[in-house]
């Protein structure tokens, strides 16, 4: 579920990354069919990157080593008096879950959407005259509605047109057919239901939209001689708003920035240098979210003598097994108080019907006081344990009783350590363990933007109404000089955002490069974290068992505090949304102009 929501998240802020640089760095440029290239790039990068981790190892002084115990003893049905304290299973909601639900029932929407969009497609084409002629198909209909392409189909109501507007209609839809445009559409649509919570890719899907409408009037207009005519045809088109979802059709709601583009000089070709201002952004992505770094320990020698780590303090352990013999137990108390002053008594044995040990008492004593102890009982022959003895450079000795477990700090099952030196014993509370604390994730810097620049849109040329005879050459002439004046004005009118979007880009940088050192720094600390995790969990095993209760308190204790971290990641992720939140702001904004 987790590495799902972390999908999504890294693809919904690819698509931001796409989208904001094709808006506010080459929605105005002529490279129409590059800018096509770019969009489809965006959404195919958007899901295959964030399944490329690089995995980054990074090499770590090992833990210090432990010998093989030769004697074992069982920690099985061995209750600790701390382990009464075990947490009430409380009823949570899983907000995960509740997430995916909404999230599917967004999906299954838009998918039978989708679905009645094509049936809305094939009841226009059922029973409908098509005409080939060359590699297209030409189905001319009675409905009313606006021509449209769907793969090789050209479909057109001819009553609705003369005969030369419905020429320069099907050179444009040639265009989108001979290009296969609807592919952009459909693939388009696709992410609108994968993505549908993610309010930009609707605006990437009309992004999208918009430009293939661009690629065909450039190219349409290429092959008319009459220019103005084509742009009478846009201006009556207006008219038919009824269009079929899934296809190329004729109307688009964007009828102003049509007649500009098609007017608009070519940009210039050092201008198509924007196109490679994603790299860098892209590369940035790939070093903050999709390189893992996993700590591994270095090659150590493995040490199988009693005596270990001659160079530091010298550890002597003595093992206890299921098949430890009566004879063993009482030679190894004997060295035990011949070697090391000590004093151990061994009690309570049992034996299954295969002379294995399946109960048995440990005391470790000084003289007349009880310093340690561990009692074993079950049915079945008991797990690996021992005696563990350091000897310090001072002279002292620390002896314990563990499972296997880091023999340089023995985890005490009792949870006391016995320091003995001389005639002195005292004891020692190990105190329990303490999970890591996991790291803050950094904040999205946020505050105020630049307004955008206010518009009079009452001060909006209107454009000339086109006159009812087109044969009437002074009405004709008329009308053409006034939409001459309507396209100068209309030149004029349109408000520079140059300086706006330059003060937005400005903004964004600085806060965008504050946050992405936030997140370096956090990610380094994120993987101290998930290392001093794992060597928690190894302790905590080590230390009680895994069968002991108070394993289960830690590890629910662990299961507590990652809840909590989970809490503060939906926190990040509810910034980031809120910095997507204003840059959908900053789009309303400019599209006002």
């Amino acid at each position: 579920m987790e590495a799902l929501f972390i999908f999504i998240a890294k693809s919904s802020g690819l698509l931001v990354l796409f989208y904001c640089a094709y808006y506010f760095l080459l929605r105005k440029e002529t490279f129409f069919n590059s800018s096509r290239w770019f969009l489809l790039a965006g959404l195919v990068t958007s899901v295959v990157l964030p399944f490329l981790v690089y995995t980054q190892i990074v090499w770590i002084e090992p833990a210090p080593v432990q010998t093989e115990i030769t004697n074992t003893i069982s920690a099985l049905n061995y209750t600790p008096v701390s382990s009464q304290n075990i947490e009430k299973e409380t009823f949570e909601i899983n907000w995960n879950y509740v997430a995916l639900a909404v999230y599917g029932i967004g999906f299954l929407a838009l998918l039978i959407k989708f679905a009645i969009d094509f049936y809305s497609l094939s009841s226009i084409l059922k029973g409908k005259e098509v005409q080939q002629q060359a590699d297209f198909k030409f189905v001319d209909i009675n409905e009313n509605i606006a021509p449209f392409s769907y793969f090789d189909y050209i479909v057109y109501n001819s009553s609705m047109f003369t005969a030369s507007e419905l020429e320069n209609i099907i050179e444009h839809e040639k265009v989108h057919s001979d290009q296969n445009h609807t592919l952009d559409v459909l693939i388009s649509r696709v992410f609108c239901v994968l993505f549908w919570f993610n309010p930009i890719i609707w605006l990437y899907k009309k992004a999208i939209l918009q430009n293939l409408e661009f690629i065909a009037d450039n190219e349409a207009a290429k092959k008319i001689s009459d220019k103005k005519a084509y742009q009478y045809t846009l201006l009556k088109i207006t008219t038919h708003e009824s269009c079929v979802a899934i296809t190329n059709h004729f109307y688009q709601s964007l009828i102003k920035k049509r007649i500009v583009m098609l007017n608009k000089n070519q940009s210039k070709k050092r201008n198509y240098l924007k196109y490679y201002a994603i790299i860098p952004a892209l590369v940035a992505f790939v070093f903050l979210f999709q390189i893992k770094t996993i700590a591994q320990e270095k090659e150590r020698k493995e040490q199988n003598d009693l005596e270990v780590n001659k160079k530091t303090d010298p550890i002597y352990v003595f093992k206890i097994h299921k098949n430890t013999t009566d004879q063993e137990l009482k030679e190894m108390a004997e060295k035990l108080k011949k070697n090391h002053d000590i004093d151990v008594v061994i009690s309570d044995v049992k034996r299954n019907n295969k002379k294995e040990l399946t109960a048995i008492k440990v005391d470790i004593q000084k003289g007349t006081g009880e310093a340690q102890s561990m009692q074993v009982e079950g049915d079945e022959a008991i797990k690996t344990c021992g005696i563990v003895i350091t000897l310090e450079s001072n002279g002292s000795k620390k002896i314990g009783l563990t499972t296997d477990g880091a023999i340089d700090k023995p985890m005490v099952v009792g949870n006391h350590v016995v320091e003995i030196s001389g005639e002195n014993v005292t004891d020692i509370n190990t105190g329990d363990l303490t999970p890591p604390t996991p790291p803050i994730p950094p904040v999205f810097p946020t505050g105020p933007m630049p307004q955008a620049p206010t518009v009079d849109m009452s001060k909006m040329p209107k454009p000339p109404v086109a006159p009812a005879d087109h044969k009437d050459k002074v009405a004709m002439a008329k009308f053409e000089k006034e939409l001459a004046e309507f396209e100068k004005k209309m030149e004029s009118w349109e408000p520079d955002m140059s300086a706006f979007e330059k003060q937005v880009d400005e903004i964004m940088s600085q806060r965008e490069a504050i946050f992405e050192k936030e997140m370096a720094k956090y990610e380094i600390a994120m993987e101290k974290f998930n290392i001093d995790m794992d060597k928690f969990t190894q302790d905590v095993e080590q230390k009680y068992g895994k069968d002991s209760k108070l394993y289960e308190v830690n590890m629910k204790q662990y299961d507590k505090d990652m809840r909590q971290y989970e809490i503060e990641m939906k926190q990040h992720q509810k910034e980031m949304k809120q910095h997507e939140k204003e840059l959908k702001r900053m789009e309303k904004e400019s599209r006002k102009s």
